[in-house]
């Protein structure tokens, strides 16, 4: 077979065409890109960074999962804070997204340790907050109704006050047993199992969005890729046009009116959710290398969005916030660490792959 691609390879050469010749790319880039020096900020502050992980191993019987976060502050030293855990998951068709919104939970809740404990200035998220609120109720499964018709006040108060208690873990299945959320025997089908599961990490990740966000002005969301076209409208993301038509330190046109957009649902907090206005925008911290997607939970005037590029350039290492790459390096779970931590619980099942060896 390999050859037949071989040959299907060398009949193709060049199929991915770039951005045609005739295109104007100045004018393209008039008055949506600005080379300019970014400097750094000589002002004392304190600020930190998180990220998080999954990986999982899947066996005949099930999935073993592990997943994690971390945050580091700088406040003139590195500090770190936290959290993870292990699972053992049946097989679902949405075993991503569950771990996703698991991770996601794990994040949330280092990064408002990290606001409350040390009294940051700004947080960077590695991603988009606004993304995750676009898609912030689960796809892969239906909501049971046992769930449905538990969202009211009572199902709310008793997260907050759980979440108010503890800062670690997830919440949700305790919360699950006590409300007796879950109406299915044990030996029922995994996958419905896991869809209460999947609504309930997302309606504490909800919740957790919501508290964050209440320091939006600390927040600061940078994303290395982003399928956003927003500001060029190519058939290419408007990342990919940079990263492949300008060079230089810059920053691209503010754009200061995105919302959520008009469908997106969510069970709490919907007006809150959907009155935040995001400004974002697209930066390089240093020549020829890779452009950024910052969003900011506000509207921030163009002094605010100066002076926040300027803070983060303090710390920034080739053109990328170190701290981010720190806790990206830190907290991502390998395939040899899966094996570890394996190892270490003495868990010992068959994938039914072995036989590929013999």
């Amino acid at each position: 077979m390999l050859n037949s691609l071989y040959e299907k390879a060398i009949a193709k050469r060049g199929f991915i065409h770039p951005i045609e010749s005739e295109t104007d790319i100045e004018s393209l880039l008039e008055g949506r890109w600005f080379d300019r020096q970014i400097g750094e900020s000589s002002d004392d502050f304190i600020i930190a960074a998180g990220d998080g992980s999954f990986n999982k191993k899947k066996f005949l019987t099930t999935n073993f999962c592990a997943v994690g976060a971390e945050s580091i502050i700088y406040d003139g030293e590195i500090k770190k804070i936290d959290d993870s855990d292990i699972f053992d998951i049946g097989h679902v068709s949405f075993l991503d997204e569950l771990l996703g919104n698991y991770m996601a939970v794990y994040e949330l809740k280092c990064a408002l340790r990290a606001i409350k404990e040390y009294n940051v200035d700004y947080y960077m998220f590695d991603g988009s907050i606004l993304g995750d609120l676009q898609n912030a109720f689960p796809r892969s499964a239906k909501l049971p109704d046992k769930i449905r018709n538990h969202l009211d006040d009572t199902l709310l108060n008793e997260f907050e006050r759980r979440l108010s208690k503890n800062p670690y873990g997830l919440a949700f299945p305790d919360i699950r047993d006590t409300f007796n959320l879950m109406e299915l025997p044990k030996s029922e089908n995994s996958n419905k199992i896991e869809e209460y599961n999947l609504h309930l990490a997302s309606i504490e990740k909800i919740i957790l969005l919501r508290e964050i966000l209440q320091y939006r002005k600390k927040i600061i969301s940078i994303s290395k890729t982003s399928s956003d076209n927003a500001l060029f409208h190519w058939n290419i993301p408007d990342i990919a046009f940079l990263d492949k038509n300008t060079q230089k330190q810059g920053m691209s046109r503010i754009d200061d009116e995105r919302r959520v957009h008009p469908n997106a649902a969510f069970p709490y907090y919907n007006d809150f959710f959907k009155g935040i206005t995001f400004t974002v925008f697209y930066v390089r911290l240093q020549d020829n290398k890779n452009v950024l997607k910052v969003e900011l939970p506000y509207r921030a005037s163009k002094s605010d969005v100066f002076e926040i590029i300027r803070k983060i350039n303090v710390l920034s290492v080739q053109g990328y916030p170190y701290l981010l790459n720190k806790a990206h390096n830190d907290v991502v779970i390998t395939d040899r660490n899966i094996k570890e931590l394996l190892k270490i619980a003495k868990i010992y099942e068959t994938t039914n792959r072995e036989v590929m060896s013999w």
